[in-house]
């Protein structure tokens, strides 16, 4: 009698091991039900300005339906280039400056020009879970790198020593976000350097994701940018987006920065993963890049600044919550003294206190119990919406 063999999966099992991050569990758990505040995802409650859609609307209007240049069109890369000389000083050649699709596409393609199987990805974290897994979907083994906090000087700290001993052979590509997500840590000018020197002797790619580089609080008008010390063709890819400043991040549109040898293999890569950015949507992104782009961005600034605020003063009235001020992007990363399980607490949060916040666990690997004491909260929202939603969070505390 024929015997069934048993079958063989063709699904790598990095694949199969996947799972939706913990902002992603808590986030469905109340997701658009009306009397929850939602504080958990990294997005402003402003809708995108009018003279953005406006622009995508009009470009619809005129037939702008049909592919275009797979790494952007000309007035959009252009524009780019604008927004980098005015604001970090940094004059980039357009044939670095490849639009794909989203800031994540940006993120996977640099991942994909430097990482074989078997290839480790170190990652400065706390971080942005989506990172580290567009890194290990890509094959990368992912190593962390945590900051240090010195609650003394009220700041992270990044420890070279440390972060250089868990680079090996196999290292391809050093993972830096600043200002950084969750922690609103900022790396300085000497820091990169520093890391860009090491990575240069190394043979280590440097993926700098620099999103929130106009959020900052100390009156610059850009963070530090790798774009000011890399050489054309040092191995730096620099990550952007129109989601954060712009308030547009349901348009998924964002770009690359890349190393000038890399223009032709580009225009590939971009059309093998996405055909290249929604055409319409460009032109409302080269609208965003405009004077009146530039003012709404600072209008956002002060919006960011009022929930800063509202932040600073609540904390202020606790004792079992304390945070390391952000220095730049839109969040309060909270240290809760007693709190051993973050996600847990995070849904709770939805079901009983009515409020979303992100779990401090997402954004670290298992082992890293330190995180699970933090929950991180949006504060880039109305002041009087951050105020309720961490009062509620407050009694919840209080209650633990």
């Amino acid at each position: 009698m024929h015997q069934i063999q048993p079958r063989i999966s063709p699904i790598r099992p990095d694949i199969l091991a996947l799972e939706n991050n913990g902002i992603g569990k808590v986030a469905l758990l109340g997701l658009g039900e009306k009397d929850l505040l939602p504080l958990w995802f990294g997005e402003t409650d402003l809708v995108t300005p009018d003279f953005i859609s406006n622009a995508a609307k009009r470009a619809l209007d005129e037939g702008f339906t049909f592919y275009t240049f797979s790494r952007g069109i000309p007035q959009l890369r252009e524009a780019i280039r604008g927004y980098h000389k005015r604001t970090c000083g940094a004059d980039i050649d357009l044939d670095r400056i490849t639009v794909p699709g989203s800031a994540m596409l940006a993120v996977g393609i640099a991942v994909q020009c430097v990482v074989e199987t078997g290839d480790n990805v170190v990652c400065i974290s706390p971080v942005w879970p989506n990172i580290f897994q567009s890194a290990q979907i890509a094959g990368a083994q992912i190593r962390f790198c945590r900051l240090d906090e010195d609650w003394n000087a009220r700041r992270w700290h990044l420890d070279f020593d440390k972060l250089f001993a868990v680079c090996d052979a196999r290292t391809k590509a050093i993972f830096v976000a600043s200002p950084g997500n969750p922690t609103g840590w900022v790396m300085t000018r000497d820091e990169q350097r520093t890391l860009l020197e090491f990575c240069r002797a190394r043979g280590i790619a440097i993926i700098s994701d620099e999103v929130y580089g106009t959020l900052v609080y100390d009156g610059s008008e850009h963070a530090p940018s790798f774009l000011s010390v890399a050489e054309p063709d040092d191995a730096v890819f620099v990550i952007n987006s129109f989601s954060k400043p712009w308030a547009m991040t349901g348009w998924r549109i964002g770009w690359l920065v890349h190393p000038q040898q890399l223009a032709d293999q580009m225009a590939v890569l971009a059309m093998a993963t996405n055909t290249g950015a929604t055409t319409f949507a460009q032109w409302g992104a080269v609208a965003a890049l405009s004077a009146q782009g530039d003012d709404f961005r600072h209008r956002l600034l002060d919006r960011c600044r009022a929930g800063y605020e509202v932040t600073r003063q609540f904390i202020d009235g606790q004792n079992r919550i304390r945070w390391i001020p952000p220095t730049g992007a839109f969040y309060g990363f909270l240290h809760v003294d007693g709190l051993t399980d973050s996600l847990g607490f995070a849904s709770d949060l939805v079901r009983k206190a009515r409020v979303g916040v992100a779990p401090g666990s997402a954004f670290a690997p298992p082992d890293d119990r330190a995180s699970d004491s933090f929950v991180r909260i949006c504060f880039a929202q109305d002041a009087a919406r951050v105020r309720t939603g961490l009062e509620r969070l407050g009694k919840a505390v209080a209650a633990l």
